[in-house]
């Protein structure tokens, strides 16, 4: 799916946003606006590329249409949150919103998270020996003792009432 940059009718972006005037702004506030543009730009393109107008992204997304416009046009840069919006209105991946190649990228290896099996006290080392023990010498105790234990680790665990 190749997507063209559309020519922007109604975006009055200033010199200055695009990096070419002479503005006393920081260059972290000059980037901000860029990646704001670079954004709105990519959120336009898959708009009409789906031949969606504002109005139909503002009845998906909830959005106010004057809002729509100005993350467009790259007045303001959107949370998170609206992003996902703005993807789940596009019926795209978020990913899109920030990525211009074709296929997804290709994701970095990481090392394998652990699941919450592996991780269950007891189950390796110092740990998994310890719980041996205990469970061999709760074996010899009797029945009465080992209710007793029992009953004394159940109040140690609850929380302290206030």
């Amino acid at each position: 799916m190749e997507l063209e940059r559309a020519p922007q009718k109604d975006c009055h972006r200033s010199k200055i946003g695009l990096g070419e005037g002479e503005a006393g702004t920081d260059d972290q506030s000059q980037t901000e606006e860029i990646n704001a543009m670079v954004i709105g730009d990519h959120l336009r393109v898959l708009r009409e590329h789906k031949n969606l107008s504002q109005g139909d992204i503002e009845k998906r997304t909830g959005l106010l249409r004057c809002y729509i416009s100005r993350v467009e046009c790259g007045h303001t840069v959107p949370a998170v949150e609206t992003l996902e919006k703005f993807a789940r209105a596009l019926e795209v991946p978020i990913y899109q919103l920030f990525y211009e190649g074709e296929e997804p990228p290709k994701l970095p290896k990481l090392p394998k998270r652990k699941r919450s099996s592996d991780i269950v006290w007891g189950s390796t080392g110092k740990e998994a020996r310890l719980l041996v023990k205990f469970c061999q010498l709760c074996s010899r105790i009797a029945e009465s003792d080992l209710k007793l234990l029992f009953s004394v680790a159940q109040k140690m665990a609850r929380p302290k009432a206030e």
